[in-house]
């Protein structure tokens, strides 16, 4: 199994605030995935629209709309619930995120990588 991987400390995520991108490779293309903070726990997903396979945030790291409540797709206005990266409405109709395993340890956040999501390739 591969180490966890160091993503930030912990007090960079505010519950429904910014969320940190960090690299990753998903079937074999170089892309981002991001973690953010709903109801006090860390979520990771992999940063692609269930819609169309575009990244989500327009404006790094901002991936809440302003209720703070969910996950949005800047470009087409796709809802998402955070804790689960479930189309909660618009255009993504029963997609979902592809989520990643992350653990909060010592203040800081990890990325477990798996078969399909692993770190970006040097």
């Amino acid at each position: 199994m591969t180490e966890p991987v160091f993503i930030c400390e912990a007090n960079e995520l505010t519950d429904g605030g910014k969320g940190v991108r960090f690299p990753v490779t998903a079937s074999g293309e170089d892309c981002t995935a991001f973690v953010v903070r709903f109801g006090d726990q860390p979520y990771a997903y992999l940063n692609r629209c269930a819609h169309v396979p575009m990244e989500l945030d327009w404006n790094e790291g901002e991936f809440f709309e302003s209720s703070g409540l969910y996950l949005m797709c800047a470009p087409h206005g796709a809802l998402y619930e955070p804790d689960t990266g479930r189309c909660a409405g618009g255009p993504c109709s029963g997609g979902r995120l592809h989520s990643l395993q992350v653990l909060e340890q010592d203040k800081k956040i990890y990325w477990q990588p798996d078969d399909a999501i692993r770190p970006p390739m040097a």
